[in-house]
């Protein structure tokens, strides 16, 4: 073939493992760096699919039961129309097709009592049939106990942790404990309202589950005297668009409506993840790169082996770059082939989790994640493109760096005193 002595010389010395003990030896070593920069490699990858499984599997759940774009009035006050505000979101050039469905909501904080059992709870005031476009909980109660709730019919969709911890089942009463008293000649008196459980809804979320209630936007807004619905939610085409999307909306809507997206509103949590993604990164990088840089132990016991053969190139013409580019071209395939394992390897694993993760179980007869404890009761993982060339790159490039130092070392070998000993 007719590729550059360098490359040629360059490959042979990786894969050499014949001729004595010393040259089994380098090669032992040069394959240990190799496997230490793919188990690197993969882990990382690894990692970082579960945790993308995770956060993807977290926010579908939390997305069934909120919208992805909510639009409020700064005093929780009623809109005048609520259906004129979907209109003026929509009439935005650059936003309007991007909204797919609109419902009106009331919001607000109470307190639901059951004997002595008594929970704090966020009481959403919905309309049955918009709420099913909005919310894909929503659309999959819509012919069941959503579409019970009726105007003034003062019935009562709850979570079902919420329920569970309240010992209530369908056609018992509650009583719900507005904000807000009544002021009498005896005193302020709270206002009570006594509804009828008409279902509760699993939304795999137990925030959602255990600390929020459901009931007809109109009786909502009696009970808590907006006088109508207090905010709209948006739904989009695609999800990922809501921050952009919310920031054009709040710059042509008028001043006095709050325009809220789901990141927003969920702040704390996907900051967290976002921080715990990043630290994890680093953590798993510095592996690779300690298996990177074993490289320049491998190099180094090379370039020492091979001063005669280096002595000769240059003795036949070979300039220092050579002789660096040789052995640069050593460091990084080592580099490349350790790269490209871990990559082939991480993906086999984090694609074929679901299959794994069950039968290390059943042979161990562990549970790593029992339902009862966890959110979610299996290992998700989601591999993205965004994350693996980052760390394929990182990798190929911190084992590049690991050659430069001993291949620069390698050029500086002079002739007469590498061969005066030979």
């Amino acid at each position: 073939m007719n590729w550059p002595y360098e490359l040629q010389i360059g490959w042979r010395y990786t894969r050499a493992g014949r001729g004595g003990r010393r040259n089994r030896f380098i090669s032992f070593i040069s394959g240990v760096s190799v496997l230490g920069i793919a188990l690197g490699v993969a882990a990382l990858i690894i990692v970082l699919s579960v945790m993308n499984g995770f956060q993807k599997e977290v926010r579908d759940r939390m997305l069934s039961v909120v919208a992805h774009i909510e639009l409020l009035s700064y005093q929780g006050q009623a809109l005048a129309d609520w259906r004129q505000t979907v209109a003026q979101a929509k009439a935005n050039p650059e936003v309007g097709g991007e909204i797919v469905g609109a419902a009106p909501f009331v919001a607000a904080q109470a307190l639901i009592a059951r004997g002595d059992e008594m929970r704090g709870a966020v009481i959403r005031g919905v309309s049955p049939a918009e709420e099913a476009t909005v919310t894909p909980l929503a659309a999959q109660l819509k012919d069941g106990v959503l579409a019970e709730l009726q105007p003034g019919g003062w019935g009562i969709v709850l979570g079902a942790e919420l329920a569970r911890s309240l010992g209530v089942s369908r056609g018992d009463k509650i009583t719900l404990v507005a904000p807000g008293g009544q002021v009498t000649p005896a005193g302020v008196v709270p206002r009570l309202k006594t509804f009828t459980l008409l279902g509760v809804f699993n939304a795999g979320h137990y925030e959602y589950d255990s600390g929020m209630a459901l009931i007809h936007v109109d009786d909502a807004a009696r009970l808590f005297r907006t006088e109508g619905p207090t905010g709209v939610q948006l739904r989009l085409k695609d999800v990922h668009e809501a921050r952009q999307v919310a920031s054009r909306l709040a710059r042509t809507l008028p001043p006095e409506l709050l325009v809220r997206d789901w990141t927003r509103t969920n702040a704390n949590w996907f900051d967290a993840v976002q921080v715990e993604k990043r630290l994890m990164s680093i953590i798993l990088t510095l592996i690779v790169a300690v298996a990177a840089f074993n490289l320049v132990s491998t190099l180094v016991m090379t370039v020492t082996d091979k001063q005669a053969d280096i002595a000769i190139l240059r003795t036949l013409g070979a300039s220092p770059r050579s002789i660096m580019g040789i052995f640069i071209v050593q460091g990084a395939a080592s580099g490349v082939i350790g790269t490209l394992a871990g990559v082939a390897g991480g993906l086999l694993i984090a694609f074929n989790l679901d299959v794994i993760v069950p039968a290390i179980e059943h042979a161990l007869n562990v549970s790593f994640l029992p339902g009862s404890i966890y959110l979610i009761n299996h290992m998700p993982s989601d591999p993205q493109s965004g994350d693996i060339v980052p760390i394929a790159l990182t990798s190929l490039l911190l084992a590049f760096v690991a050659t430069i130092y001993p291949s620069w070392r390698a050029s500086r070998v002079q002739p007469a005193e590498a061969l005066r000993y030979e």
